[in-house]
């Protein structure tokens, strides 16, 4: 594997016999050999140095400095050697600096390499490589490449079983929930089991760390608030939960704690990915036992932040409520469109409160104008404010999650911000005010005006009754007198 090529200084010199040169000489070489295999195992722990066997990419030469490495433990041995390692690269003991693109190019090559060549080939040519979502494939069906503009055709030839031994060989273990992940990288492949567990299908899903993903929530992260954030499948949940976290812990220096269910926010195996920044990982066995890992990192672990992904279940809401009312900030994701959908949710209700029908007295459904039998908010949320994720630029922010359920459940429209970033990369941000329906107080009103006026026209004596007169040729002499007699009035106030 390492090709080097050492020249070694003779060591005779006058008087010395053939058998001790030559048991000198031995020496030397055991010497050379033992340090060359350790310069090799060193160049293997490198994690910045990709093995060749792992890139279906070339990576450019000029990434990777060339400098000499130099043999200094005996006098003959000080001789400087030039070779290029592998017949490709030269590396210098001080790392190379790389920018996060190039760590993305890296990673993305990573999961390429799970594909056959004429596969990897074809997605290598596509114009928004950068963009891929993510890799279809399954037993007997042509692979697919999905990218924001459509899906596109890998191959036309269907995918076999070996084509999926193969991948599955490249990546960890797949767990319960039949996941599983490269090591360091984001990227997450799911696999479809038919009834005898073997694998007959493989979604390779593209993970990326976007620095500033979460500056439309910046000023919500700084000032401590409990974030839920809501929105469907593939809309950048997890990527936002991500940035924030790499925030709270770099950025506001807060001792921040992930508890990582499916590896997806910190990466697969046991180092972490520099996308979370200084934060810290606990991963999850079971995503079953996920509320017990919740409860045993606030009471192990003493953090400021506690990160969640994907709170589905009611055991983990429990332990979510039971964790805000500890003082601990909360940052959470939970799948849904809007909060009307974590409402009618009996598991994740308690995240925003809780629900409860109440039965109201006649006079208080009457002044409200509703039903006798209402619901309403049971108690605190969970959380202090929730955004909704529209799109990767597009933000529904809610600033008071409790006025908003509130709203919601009395059938007004809440109060929401909706926070956008342009095309320049600048925030822009317009504030929705409610809709009230009005419609019971402007009733009131009319019926105050009419009384009030009514008042005004008996106490100046002006009460005219107000029959319907036909605009013709038809007078009030011709019309039969009316007298009208107000109830409670006397009648020498009124003018007949």
């Amino acid at each position: 594997m390492l090709g080097v090529g050492i020249s070694l200084s003779t060591r005779s010199s006058q008087g010395e016999s053939t058998e001790t040169e030559s048991r000198h000489r031995k020496n030397d070489f055991y010497v050379l050999s033992r340090q060359t295999q350790m310069l090799c195992f060193s160049l293997l722990q490198i994690p910045q140095i990709p093995l060749l066997t792992q890139f279906p990419l070339q990576v450019p030469l000029s990434k990777f400095p060339f400098k000499a490495l130099h043999f200094s433990q005996k006098s003959s041995l000080q001789k400087v050697v030039t070779k290029k390692l592998c017949g490709c690269f030269s590396f210098s003991n001080s790392s190379a600096f790389t920018s996060p693109d190039d760590d993305f190019d890296v990673e993305l090559g990573r999961l390429l390499a799970l594909l056959p060549e004429e596969m990897r080939s074809r997605v290598s040519e596509h114009p928004e490589l950068h963009d891929l979502v993510e890799v279809v494939m399954d037993l007997g069906r042509r692979p697919l490449a999905r990218f924001p503009s459509g899906d596109f055709v890998l191959s036309d030839c269907p995918i076999t079983l070996q084509d999926l031994e193969h991948a599955t060989a490249q990546v960890g273990d797949f767990a319960i929930d039949n996941r599983a992940g490269i090591s360091r990288t984001l990227h997450r492949i799911s696999a479809i089991r038919n009834r005898k567990h073997q694998i007959i299908g493989l979604t390779c899903r593209v993970g990326r760390a976007i620095p500033g993903s979460a500056s439309l929530l910046r000023d919500l992260v700084q000032d401590g608030a409990s974030i839920l954030l809501i929105g469907p499948p593939g809309v950048g949940k997890t990527t936002i939960i991500r940035e924030i976290a790499r925030m709270l812990a770099n950025d506001y220096k807060k001792r921040v704690m992930i508890v990582d269910t499916s590896n997806e926010i910190g990466g697969d195996g046991d180092i972490p990915h520099a996308g979370i920044g200084n934060a810290r990982r606990m991963q999850v066995p079971n995503s079953d036992m996920q509320h017990k890992v919740l409860i045993e990192a606030v009471e192990n672990h003493m953090p400021q932040v506690i990160i969640i992904d994907e709170i589905g279940t009611k055991l983990e809401a429990m332990a979510a409520s039971t964790i805000a009312q500890r003082g601990i900030q909360l940052v959470a994701t939970a799948h849904g469109v809007t909060i009307e959908n974590l409402i009618v949710n009996p598991s994740l209700e308690m995240l925003v409160g809780g629900i409860q029908s109440v039965t109201l007295g006649d006079e208080e459904a009457n002044r409200r104008g509703v039903q006798k039998t209402v619901l309403e908010r049971k108690g605190p949320s969970t959380f202090s404010c929730a955004v909704e994720i529209i799109s990767k630029n597009e933000l529904r922010v809610h600033c008071s999650l409790e006025a908003t359920v509130d709203a919601i459940l009395s059938g007004r429209l809440p109060n929401v911000e909706v926070r956008k970033m342009n095309s320049q990369g600048l925030k822009d941000m317009v504030q929705m005010e409610p809709s009230i329906d009005t419609s019971v107080e402007k009733k009131d009103e009319i019926l105050f005006e009419e009384l009030q006026m009514k008042d005004e026209r008996i106490a100046s004596n002006e009460f005219i009754s107000a029959s319907p007169l036909n605009e013709g040729e038809n007078s009030l002499e011709d019309e039969t007198t009316i007298r009208l007699y107000v109830y409670g009035v006397r009648h020498d106030y009124l003018r007949i």
